[in-house]
């Protein structure tokens, strides 16, 4: 009996130290061969230092990866933004077959997709967008029914969309714009998909019934597709057969005879006639006109001040346009109300300081013999005519705000261009947001950043609204900055100088879309210049900047990778995490910001309305210099404010 229970006895500890043994087995376990893949993708992989997983510890505290529970397996690999360069090595990441989350976003991968990301069964959420691959709609993905997300968008994928695409039932999210897909759109069921965007690919045909709920937003760029939303299609009429009642067709040659001599002749005298009595009656209206034609009346003087520099001449305010060809070469132009009294001669012999060369010329900090500063602005590239030259200059010298750097005067010469304007002794927002970061810098803090974003906002709203002028080379550079950081916007409307040959803001990250294409300004591409301005204020990333991820990615795009991940805390700059209780606002901000840059114009707000958001935002901080000017810019030249839009920030969701 003894014998029984100390053997029973014996069986239950040998079970429970097994028990224990895989338990502890368990505990340290690590996915070996899931660890095995990702180091083959990794060194066959050019990348940055940013990612360094260390072999000898588990893969499951690598940086972008994450394990089961039990640590047997990987389920998610982000590594979006981290230097990834070259095609995806096959039999790698094809190897991770239980991966539910793969992001490879923003990167510089090129290439097509593997065939083996067809073993990727269980994959729920598919991020490779911002990168340079290539080919055509990766067939493999079609198998993975389990997918919710798939984002292919900004790539180079070409080809069609395969009907195959309907097997992804489970789809909630699906992005391949900015590609160059064509064919025509299949006839995608998926009854979840509430995120669909094929915009600015090549695609033809009608749009399928089950994709006509999107907005015109997600089809816009294909200029081929046609049915709701966008413009319906034009039905195709063939032409009617005769039918067995109507009269044979007889050729032409057939039915016509030829000719007789004397019509002929008919024909000729008769045209030469005609040709005869119409040149008379035209020689008779020149002949009247002419004794009808008063003498011609002078120009009028152009409401700007002339000032000669050539020994023994006095001040004149004839036209600009007149006077010899020797005396134009030394005469400065100023507008009505300036207040210096200086002249050209005066301006050479000033000594000259270089500010800044810039998309539209050279800016020279010039100081006077008497002790006046200016700035003088050398134009380069001007393609118009002295007359058209001068017309924008009136139009311009006319604009007066406080957010408005004034033009004080020009030069036009055959050789040279020139632009007289204040000097601003604060420096322009590009230097004092992108300065050095040492350790003897003072940060910019928040209540200085809005307060700048706001007044930069005034002043380009009053161009739009009172100037009727679209300022067309928004940046950093051209904002500038009073020793109070109250901004005011410089360079100004001189896009029409240039013709289309020359791309307006040729600053790469700042160009709204479609002015890359058509090379045309507009109050809208003005907004979304704004709209970049305020995520640089918000990021501290220069727009043109090679660290916003990798070349290829501009600061909107950037900006709305890392929102999509819900990761919208890394967006700010890490010089705003000092300060407490502004998160709501710069939340706020982000919002006005990313409604800015809409890819679509009509979607971004005008300027003034921009104003009313930014000012809503801080009502309740009029005591820090916020409060709203006596000369709103959201108001007409006639002093009414405009239908009021939307005074309400919009939200922007995060999508994948």
């Amino acid at each position: 009996m003894m014998a029984v229970s100390f053997s029973a006895a014996t069986v239950v500890g040998f079970v429970l130290i097994t028990l224990l043994s895989l338990s502890g087995e368990r505990v340290n376990s690590e996915p070996i061969q899931d660890k095995q893949a990702l180091l083959a993708f990794l060194s066959q992989t050019p990348h940055a230092n940013r990612v360094q997983w260390n072999a000898s510890v588990s893969a499951c505290t690598w940086v972008g990866i994450k394990c089961d529970d039990n640590q047997s397996y990987v389920y998610s690999l982000r590594l979006p933004g981290v230097g990834l360069v070259g095609p995806v090595p096959p039999n790698t990441l094809g190897r991770l077959t239980q991966l539910r989350v793969l992001s490879l976003r923003s990167n510089r991968l090129s290439g097509p997709i593997p065939a083996d990301f067809s073993n990727l069964t269980l994959l729920r959420s598919l991020y490779l967008q911002g990168n340079q691959l290539s080919g055509e709609f990766p067939t493999g993905l079609t198998q993975l029914e389990r997918l919710n997300r798939l984002v292919l968008s900004s790539n180079n994928f070409t080809g069609p969309i395969p009907f195959a695409v309907s097997n992804l039932t489970h789809l909630t999210v699906l992005f391949l714009e900015n590609n160059g897909f064509s064919g025509k759109l299949p006839n995608i069921q998926a009854p979840n998909l509430t995120n669909f965007n094929v915009s600015n690919n090549k695609l033809n045909g009608s749009i399928p019934q089950s994709l006509s709920n999107f907005p015109a937003s997600a089809f816009s760029g294909n200029l081929d597709l046609c049915g709701g939303p966008l413009k319906a299609c034009n039905p195709f009429f063939p032409a009617p057969a005769p039918s067995p009642e109507s009269p044979p067709i007889i050729p032409a040659h057939k039915k016509s005879k030829k000719l007789s001599t004397a019509a002929i002749v008919a024909i000729a005298v008769g045209s030469a006639l005609a040709l005869f009595l119409l040149l008379l009656v035209l020689f008779l209206c020149l002949r009247k006109r002419r004794r009808q034609q008063p003498a011609k009346a002078p120009k009028p003087p152009v409401a700007t001040r002339s000032v000669e520099t050539e020994a023994g001449t006095s001040s004149s305010k004839d036209d600009i346009t007149g006077g010899s060809t020797e005396a134009e070469r030394n005469k400065l132009v100023f507008f009505n109300g300036g207040v210096y009294s200086f002249d050209l001669e005066d301006l050479l012999r000033a000594s000259a300081e270089v500010l800044g060369k810039g998309s539209v010329g050279t800016s020279y900090k010039a100081v006077l013999e008497e002790g006046t500063t200016v700035v003088v602005k050398r134009l380069k590239d001007v393609v118009v005519t002295k007359r058209e030259f001068e017309m924008t200059m009136e139009v311009l010298g006319k604009i007066k705000h406080d957010n408005v750097v004034p033009l004080r005067a020009f030069y036009f010469s055959k050789d040279e261009k020139l632009l007289v304007s204040d000097y601003m002794s604060a420096g322009s927002l590009s230097a004092l947001l992108h300065g050095s970061r040492g350790s003897g810098r003072t940060p910019l803090d928040w209540d200085n950043r809005m307060k700048i974003a706001l007044s930069a906002a005034r002043g380009i709203a009053h161009l739009h609204v009172s100037g009727k002028v679209v300022h067309g080379n928004i940046k950093s550079s051209n904002i500038l900055l009073r020793p109070d950081n109250d901004a005011s916007v410089s360079d100004f409307g001189l896009n029409p100088l240039f013709g289309t040959s020359t791309p307006p803001n040729r600053v790469a990250g700042y160009r709204a879309p479609e002015v890359v294409e058509t090379r045309k300004v507009t109050f809208k591409s003005d907004v979304y210049s704004f709209g970049v301005l305020l995520l640089e204020l918000l990021t501290g990333k220069a727009p043109n900047q090679a660290s916003l991820g990798e070349e290829g990615i501009d600061l909107p795009r950037w900006v709305q990778s890392v929102v999509r991940e819900e990761w919208t805390a890394e967006v700010f700059d890490v010089e705003l995490m000092r300060y407490h209780n502004i998160e709501e606002e710069m939340v706020q901000l982000l919002q006005i910001a990313m409604a800015c840059v809409s890819t679509v114009p009509d979607q971004r707000p005008a300027m003034q309305e921009v104003v009313r958001m930014i000012e809503d935002m801080n009502r309740a901080e009029t005591d820090d210099g916020l409060r709203q000017s006596s000369d709103d810019p959201s108001k007409g030249s006639d002093g009414h404010t405009p239908p009021a839009g939307s005074r309400t920030p919009p939200s922007v969701t995060p999508t994948p």
